[in-house]
């Protein structure tokens, strides 16, 4: 039979229909919670403005003045003559840097000190007038006997392969008069002392610079394109000496710092023939000379082809005659343009010889070869590169 209940808590309940809570908007509570609740609290948006901040500005390096500074001659070698002897003294600063030189790089010819000064820095050289390598020559009225103190490097061994000074020679001369007793008896020369101090500071100083395109300054870059003319100046600084003219000898292009490297290439060679332009058409040359002290002369720009780097050392042998002397088949300087020589002093004649082989003429030439000064100096490395190569 079917249950009925009897208490009234058990009998089924109705409860309103529920309604929506509604919003001061008009709006449901379920679209505050929502998207549309969500626009209307942000509002209107401003359109992006923004970009990437762009970089500052480099400040440009000003243009700096700069003068190679050039070294001034030390007064470091003095001599005395004397009757029989020759007494000098050679400061061990020798090229007044302010760093004294070790005493075992300096001989007077082929003799070493006799003595030191070691407060005063000065070591002292003694020796007899026929001495020490010395050499004499006779005038009509005057005997001359020349030294030389010579300076070879002797950097101290723990500095490794490197030298910080250069070899020099200082030319040091003591002239007599020659005074002659005509009598009955044997004819008997006497010599009288010269004027007793002298001071010999025969310095030359020898320099291969790149030039820029005016010729005016050294050039601060050493990186050329294939086919560009490269502006080379050899130049002479000489101290308390006659005028001198400089000439190029020769020179030699190889591929590292070594002159004797298996790949090298002559370009001047035969006593200052400028052969570049011959051997391969190129317009290599001499300038004019407009100094005697200097020498310029343009080189085309080339590379060695086994040397992917494009690096290329300059090395030349430079030497200098007096002035006064004329220009000859050993000292000149020619190039070859429209089939044929050209001197850079006005003297084509001297080059005849460049086709063949330059040497001395006379004794006269034989004895100017003996007072040259000569020197090597060198330019590198050069860097020449492809025209479509881009630095």
């Amino acid at each position: 039979m079917p249950l009925v209940p009897s208490n009234t808590a058990f009998a089924p309940q109705r409860f309103p229909a529920q309604t929506r809570v509604r919003t001061d908007f008009g709006k449901s509570s379920q679209d505050l919670m929502g998207v549309q609740l969500k626009e209307l609290l942000q509002g209107p948006v401003a359109k992006l403005t923004w970009s990437f901040p762009s970089l500052p500005d480099e400040p440009q390096q000003p243009d700096i003045p700069f003068e190679l500074p050039y070294p001034v001659p030390a007064n470091s070698v003095a001599a005395q003559c004397g009757e029989n002897t020759v007494y000098v003294e050679v400061m061990k600063d020798f090229f007044g840097t302010g760093r004294p030189l070790l005493s075992s790089g300096f001989t007077l010819g082929d003799c070493t000190s006799t003595g030191e000064d070691v407060s005063a820095q000065v070591l002292i050289f003694e020796s007899e007038l026929h001495g020490c390598g010395g050499t004499s020559m006779v005038t009509e009225d005057t005997l001359i006997y020349k030294f030389n103190i010579i300076y070879t490097p002797q950097e101290a061994s723990h500095v490794g392969p490197i030298v910080r000074s250069r070899g020099a020679v200082v030319g040091i001369e003591c002239h007599y008069p020659r005074v002659l007793d005509v009598s009955s008896d044997a004819l008997m020369p006497t010599w009288q002392k010269y004027a007793s101090t002298m001071v010999a500071e025969e310095f030359l100083v020898f320099s291969l610079k790149l030039m820029s395109d005016d010729w005016r300054s050294e050039r601060p870059s050493n990186q050329y394109f294939l086919g560009d003319s490269i502006n080379i100046e050899a130049s002479l600084m000489s101290h308390n000496h006659i005028p001198l003219r400089v000439f190029v000898d020769s020179c030699v292009a190889t591929s590292v710092p070594d002159t004797s490297a298996t790949l090298r290439y002559s370009f001047i060679e035969n006593n200052g023939c400028l052969v570049d332009a011959k051997l391969t058409g190129s317009g290599s040359h001499f300038l004019p000379r407009t100094q005697i002290d200097k020498l310029q002369f343009q080189l085309v720009a080339f590379r060695f082809q086994q040397e992917i780097s494009g690096k290329v050392y300059i090395t030349c042998a430079l030497k200098v005659a007096a002035e006064s002397e004329p220009t000859n088949a050993e000292q000149k300087a020619c190039s070859f343009s429209a089939n044929r020589w050209i001197s850079a002093d006005e003297n084509d004649q001297v080059c005849d010889c460049c086709d063949k082989t330059c040497g001395i003429r006379s004794g006269r030439d034989q004895q100017i070869k003996a007072d040259w000064r000569w020197d090597r100096a060198s330019v590198g490395p050069i860097t020449v590169k492809d025209r479509g190569f881009r630095l």
